[in-house]
C-alpha cells in the first residue's frame, strides 16, 4: 500500500506577505516594460491600459478602478479572505506602478523583448498570487472560480478574456502594436497553463 499523501500546511501571514511583495514587484516591472513599448496586455492590466489610454487616467488609479466591480463577485464566490488579500494586492500594485518610475529609468525597450519579458513577469506574478489564494481581481476571479467549479484551467479562461481585450485595443493602438501585445498575452497565459493546472498540486490548505 502506498503511503498517504501529506496535507500541506496552511500558508501563514508571512508566507502571504512575501508572496504579495514578490508578485507586486514582478507585475509592476512587467507592466513598465509593456508601457514603455506602448504595448497592452490582457486581464485587469489590459483593461487598465485601455482605460488609461482612453481617458488619460494614471495607470495605477486605472488598475484600482477597473478592479472594484469584481470585488463583489470575489466576496460571494471565493470568500472574504480571498477578497481581502486581492484588495491588498490591487492596492499595493497600484501604488508600486505609480511609484516605480521614480526608482529607475527605462529609456528604451524593443517591442519583442517587452512582449516576452513583460508576459513572463506578469504571468509569474499572477501565478504566485494564485498559489496564495489571491489575485488582482477581474479576470483572475472568474478564472479561479471556473477552476474550482468547472475544473477549467485558469490559463484557458484568461486566454479567452485576453483575446477579447486585445481586440478592443485596436481602437487605441496600431495593428503592429496589437500583434506584439498578443505575443505578450500568449507568453503570460502559457506560464499559467503550464504551471497552474487543476490536480497538479496537493489539495491541502496551502494550495489554491
Amino acid at each position: 500500500m502506498s503511503a498517504p499523501i501529506p496535507i500541506a500546511p496552511r500558508h501563514t501571514w508571512l508566507d502571504d506577505a512575501q508572496a504579495l511583495g514578490t508578485a507586486t514587484v514582478f507585475i509592476a516591472l512587467g507592466l513598465s516594460f509593456l508601457k514603455k513599448a506602448s504595448l497592452v496586455t490582457g486581464g485587469v492590466p489590459g483593461l487598465a491600459f485601455l482605460l488609461s489610454y482612453g481617458v488619460h487616467m494614471p495607470l495605477g488609479l486605472a488598475l484600482f478602478v477597473v478592479n472594484l466591480p469584481f470585488c463583489l463577485l470575489a466576496w460571494f464566490t471565493l470568500g472574504p479572505r480571498f477578497t481581502a488579500k486581492s484588495l491588498l494586492a490591487m492596492g499595493c500594485l497600484s501604488l508600486v506602478v505609480e511609484g516605480v518610475g521614480s526608482l529607475y529609468t527605462l529609456q528604451a525597450v524593443h517591442p519583442m523583448f517587452a512582449a516576452l519579458a513583460g508576459g513572463l513577469l506578469i504571468g509569474t506574478g499572477l501565478l504566485i498570487l494564485f498559489r496564495h489564494r489571491a489575485s488582482l481581481g477581474g479576470v483572475g476571479v472568474v478564472a479561479l472560480w471556473a477552476q474550482r467549479r468547472l475544473g477549467v484551467s485558469p490559463g484557458a479562461v484568461q486566454l479567452v478574456a485576453d483575446a477579447s481585450i486585445l481586440l478592443l485595443s485596436l481602437a487605441f493602438v496600431d495593428v503592429r502594436t496589437v500583434l506584439w501585445s498578443i505575443a505578450s498575452a500568449v507568453v503570460l497565459n502559457l506560464v499559467l497553463l503550464w504551471n497552474h493546472r487543476p490536480g497538479r498540486y496537493d489539495s491541502g490548505a496551502g494550495g489554491v
